[in-house]
């Protein structure tokens, strides 16, 4: 049986179902399609922002830190003049050994040490009976040409008055007359050592030189005493010091030579006198560097009238010496020690810092004295970083109250 076919009934849609029918309405469509990827935007927006932000912040962060925050500190001129604590050695101002000038016994002597003695004082008295007895034979051939010299005067005249009357020959005058003469010159040899000896005898009497004070007395009665004239070694009978005046030696380091000059002030301390102070006056220098010690030795005058001082002594000197004014003070942990040199990190800008080269002068321990480099309105970095160049931004640390109130 053939089955014949049906024709498909086709309904006609309704505006209601259309406009349920999303399919069926193609703005709709696009409006869903934009919604959703403004939706797939604003989540990938909110996603990728904060880290954006947060990369940025971070490399803000990182920015700032590389900058590095430093401390600073403004040079402090140097002082117009600076004490140097220097040891010194206190001398006499006359200091003199006493030796014998003849060789014999100590008979006596007189003062001790300690005595107080007058220029041309008798300190002591020496026998010599060997210069005795040869004064005493000296004297004797002086007696006996003197007597030669008179008899040889008396046949010189005779003779010059028989040459008048032809009794006597021209030669037999002449011999007189050269008799005479070498009489003469015997007889001032005579007298010349007469003379030595009784300056000999006389050394036998020691006598103070200067007024001073006698610190040493090396002899007693009866010691023998040698002048040294022989050969032997002399000893040195007594010790006299002048102390009204005392010399004060100083060796001074040649970083201070150019300014210890003649007429600056110095003071000297004695341990055994706390608290006290001697004023001196520097009145002369060697004018020379010892080049084993590298040091200036200098001469100060001290007024001791009393006697108050001691020759001999150890003591302090505190010299007064003149600052060059352009010198500055800055703590040692400033500076950098790089190959080229010497350098401290100035801030000029307030924001970059600069490496400046300086030379130092003197060492006070925890600060230095830089005498060439700086003009001094510059901000130098404490503890510099060893990384730091020229031109490289830093950034200065503001001061705390507490640091601020202990630098006041």
């Amino acid at each position: 049986m053939k089955v014949e076919p049906q024709d498909e009934v086709v309904r006609p849609v309704t505006v209601g179902e259309r406009a349920n029918n999303p399919q069926s309405n193609p703005a709709r469509r696009w409006w869903i399609a934009v919604l959703a990827f403004v939706i797939v935007v604003a989540i990938v927006i909110s996603g990728i922002l904060p880290r954006i932000h947060a990369r940025a912040a971070l490399d803000k962060e990182t920015a700032e830190m590389a900058i590095p925050t430093v401390s600073v500190v403004h040079p402090k001129r140097g002082a117009p003049s600076e004490e140097a604590v220097l040891p010194a050695n206190v001398q006499a101002y006359i200091d003199a050994p006493i030796y014998a000038r003849t060789n014999g016994y100590l008979k006596t002597w007189y003062v001790d040490i300690g005595a107080h003695v007058k220029a041309g004082q008798l300190l002591a008295e020496i026998e010599t009976p060997e210069v005795d007895q040869q004064l005493r034979q000296a004297r004797a051939d002086l007696a006996t040409s003197e007597a030669n010299l008179n008899l040889s005067k008396i046949t010189t005249d005779r003779y010059a008055g028989l040459l008048q009357s032809d009794s006597v020959s021209k030669q037999d005058a002449d011999n007189a007359a050269g008799d005479y003469a070498a009489k003469q010159a015997t007889v001032q040899s005579a007298q010349a050592n007469v003379k030595r000896l009784e300056e000999l005898q006389a050394f036998e009497k020691i006598y103070a030189p200067f007024a001073g004070v006698i610190s040493a007395r090396n002899t007693d009665i009866g010691a023998l005493i040698d002048s040294g004239s022989s050969g032997g070694s002399r000893t040195e009978l007594f010790h006299i010091v002048q102390p009204d005046k005392l010399r004060v030696y100083v060796s001074v380091p040649q970083a201070y030579s150019q300014a210890a000059k003649p007429g600056l002030k110095a003071d000297l301390v004695l341990p055994e006198f706390p608290g006290r102070v001697f004023p001196g006056t520097l009145v002369r220098t060697a004018q020379a560097i010892d080049q084993s010690t590298r040091t200036l030795l200098v001469e100060i005058r001290v007024d001791n009238p009393t006697g108050t001082l001691f020759s001999g002594a150890y003591a302090e000197v505190h010299l007064k010496l003149p600052n060059a004014s352009s010198a500055f003070i800055l703590p040692v942990n400033a500076l950098l020690f790089r190959s080229e040199g010497l350098r401290v990190a100035a801030i000029t800008d307030g924001q970059h810092a600069e490496l400046k080269p300086v030379t130092l002068g003197h060492d006070f321990g925890s600060e230095v004295e830089v005498v060439a480099g700086l003009s001094g309105d510059e901000s130098i970095v404490i503890n510099p970083p060893d990384s730091i160049v020229s031109g490289e931004e830093v950034r200065i640390a503001q001061p705390t109250a507490a640091s601020g109130e202990s630098q006041k």
